[in-house]
């Protein structure tokens, strides 16, 4: 999941809630949506492997 922060950067956050704390984890930021949405693959095909 990713959100435009008001930096005007981009945060991709687990799509699940962490249980502890209730909110979604922080999964890195990045300076384009497209770098995002690149990195979130590469979770993806890793949580998979």
């Amino acid at each position: 999941m990713i959100r435009k922060l008001k930096s005007g950067e981009y945060r991709l956050y687990s799509r699940k809630k962490n249980p502890k704390t209730g909110k979604r984890r922080n999964l890195g930021t990045f300076k384009s949506r497209a770098a995002a949405e690149k990195h979130e693959r590469a979770v993806q095909f890793f949580k998979r492997a």
